[in-house]
């Protein structure tokens, strides 16, 4: 029989695909690369979908986009700059969030496939259930560095994207940051919550000033008080908001640095016990620094400016001179105005590498340069164009399967850093079946999650449960109480007096069952309540059953491409000593610019399946239990020192 070609596809297929429409959603790093490689494919209707503009950060590899466009919408300018490629493709770009009510179960449902190309867990998690409830093929992917993966999901066939629980993010304590910081990604950390709490929106969660509930710090108050020589009238340590403090010394950078620096630090020193077994910090003050000769020092380090270490009155005079830049950016947008911290925002990036590296300097740390600074504070890591193209390329490839009717040899595929054993770049895995006990993709999604319901208010439940924990975007919950009562709903004020009050004053206990349901993502869950009164300090809620790290799956889960690139000496497998032992079951890695962070040094060997590091901002996969702390700083390297977003 012969078989006619259109191009390299098949007539049938080349001819399904200009009449396909489907939905990319991202227009970063692998969403450039893949609406190119769509339209050169073949494929006819396509919409596009990010919320994102385009920053200068994103020339180096975001090709549709030139420095004319900086500022202007990716998705269209994505657009405009792909119909170059194939002026008779229709495209249609939204420059919106696609977690927006108006792209509900009904507007996937007009897609024959999905694409995803996000940087974030939120989105992700959304795009997933959306796509199940509309019964859409989606391709989830992402890259960290030189590493990558694509993977297909579909409903009742394959895993989803929640099936394998994600770990939180490696936290820290909030009595860790404000009091006793130990790593440079403490003060980071704390600075940057400082740059919220002077120009942003303020967090209680995220105080910077010293913390007196530390359970280790077994003194008075009363006492204690007046030995802090902290009184003076320009930096009185005073139990009042920095941002209220900020506001009524006009901002004064000096007088900010005193108290950030030198009051605060002598009021820590009052806590005796906390110093008993630490090196207690060293506060500096303005005037002396002046008086003492720092203001000789230089810089430290060779290369770029952003990667020399500049002595400690540098810092101060780049604290000094950002503190004075942001104020006035605050007043010209007026009254109530907040700033937003952005990591390629040269003012906030100063104010943030002159405050960590003061407090690195106060509790004895080696000091860091802005490049590493702007790497931990930002999560990032140096993208790499030629990793977005190998995956979009792959991403086309799965979509091609899902049109010509090949479900069944659709694959997750990962791209390795280095050629595995086998001298393979490429490792593909045969696809997961959905889990049995996943609380998003299963016949009736079910927890159990043990919580103080004494303790616990509605808005917690609301916000850090079911939005952040469980990713709905516009929960209704009733209590199955026999009554059907109302605990909350998406109605906005219907049921606003509740959120200041307790579970249990609504008769919620340990046994009561709650059903939430969000309706934009066709979603409902059933959470069992189990009281506790032991939680662990900083920790609101647990997810019961979770299920613990598997061994990896047999050998014959995994296939071997035809493809080979490497020779002798580079044929070995791609691992790092930053990869524990048992992380052998990574879920789908984040991608383009700003993901929540994960180790990109989860790798593929030929005899091992691994999924690769997801990045809320990035995020490893591996199934251990996910614990919550509201004060808790959030970062995700074992050391610390290399955190990574995704691209």
């Amino acid at each position: 029989m012969v078989v006619q070609l259109v191009g390299s596809l098949r007539k049938e297929l080349a001819d399904s695909l200009s009449k396909s429409k489907v939905l990319v959603v991202g227009a970063g790093g692998i969403g450039c690369e893949l609406l190119k490689n769509l339209v050169l494919t073949g494929f006819q209707n396509i919409e596009v979908i990010d919320l994102d503009t385009i920053d200068v950060s994103n020339l180096n590899r975001q090709f549709l986009f030139q420095k004319k466009h900086v500022g202007k919408s990716k998705a269209q300018v994505a657009k405009e700059s792909a119909l170059q490629f194939c002026p008779s493709a229709n495209i249609t770009a939204y420059h919106d969030s696609i977690m927006n009510p108006d792209y509900n179960v009904e507007f996937f449902k007009n897609f024959i496939l999905v694409m995803n190309a996000l940087d974030n867990r939120a989105a992700r998690n959304h795009v997933n259930r959306m796509c199940l409830a509309a019964d859409i093929p989606l391709i989830e992917s992402g890259t960290a560095g030189y590493l990558g993966q694509v993977t297909v999901i579909k409903k009742g066939m394959t895993e989803c994207y929640e099936c394998q629980p994600k770990p939180a993010q490696k936290t820290f304590p909030g009595c860790t940051i404000r009091n006793t910081p130990s790593e440079p990604i403490h003060c980071i950390v704390w600075a940057k919550y400082l740059f919220n709490q002077l120009f942003g929106e303020e967090d209680a969660d995220q105080d910077v000033s010293p913390d007196t509930a530390d359970p280790e710090a077994s003194w008075n108050p009363e006492e204690t008080a007046a030995r802090a020589t902290a009184a003076e009238k320009d930096g009185d340590v005073k139990r009042v908001s920095t941002k209220q403090w900020a506001r009524g010394n006009k901002y004064d950078a000096i007088k900010l640095f005193n108290k950030l620096f030198k009051d605060d630090i002598m009021y820590l020193l009052t806590m005796d016990k906390l110093w008993k077994k630490r090196k207690a910090p060293t506060p500096l003050d303005w005037q002396q620094l002046e008086k003492t000769g720092y203001p000789k020092e230089e810089s430290s380090g060779s290369g770029l400016k952003d990667q020399q270490v500049l002595g400690i009155w540098g810092y101060c005079k780049l604290f000094q001179e950002s503190v004075e830049t942001l104020h006035s950016l605050l007043e010209e947008k007026g009254d109530g105005a907040e700033l937003v911290w952005d990591k390629d925002d040269p003012p906030a990036m100063d104010f943030v590498t002159a405050a960590a590296n003061l407090r690195m300097y106060i509790f004895s740390m080696n000091m860091k340069s802005r490049f590493d600074v702007k790497s931990m504070a930002g999560n990032i890591i140096p993208a790499i164009a030629t990793t977005n193209a190998v995956i979009a390329g792959l991403i086309v490839l799965e979509g091609l399967k899902i049109l010509a009717g090949e479900l069944e040899s659709c694959r997750t595929i990962f791209l390795n850093k280095c050629p595995n054993l086998r001298k393979k770049l490429l490792v593909p895995c045969i696809l997961d079946p959905p889990g049995p006990n996943c609380y998003v993709c299963a016949s009736k999604p079910e927890v159990t999650v043990k919580i103080n319901v004494h303790k616990t208010m509605v808005l917690s439940l609301q916000d850090k449960i079911l939005k952040e924990r469980f990713g709905m975007v516009a929960p209704d919950v009733q209590i199955e109480d026999g009554k059907g009562t109302i605990l909350i709903s998406s109605e906005e004020g219907e049921t606003e007096a509740n959120n200041s009050k307790f579970l249990s004053d609504f008769g919620i206990r340990n046994g009561s069952r709650l059903q939430a349901d969000d309706f934009l993502q066709d979603y409902t869950l059933l959470i069992n309540v189990l009281h506790a009164e032991d939680l662990e300090r900083d920790v609101e809620f647990e997810v019961v059953g979770e299920a613990p790290d598997k061994a990896p799956p047999p050998q014959s889960n995994q296939e071997e491409l035809s493809i080979t690139n490497g020779n002798k000496d580079s044929a070995q497998p791609s691992t790092s000593s930053k990869v524990p032992a048992d992380d052998d079951d990574l879920m789908v890695v984040d991608s383009d610019d700003d993901a929540e962070a994960s180790s990109s040094s989860a790798t593929v060997t030929s005899t091992t399946k691994r999924k690769l590091s997801d990045g809320e901002i990035g995020e490893t996969s591996t199934k251990r239990p996910r614990t919550h702390k509201s004060s808790a700083a959030v970062v995700t390297e074992d050391d610390n020192d290399d955190i990574i977003a995704l691209d």
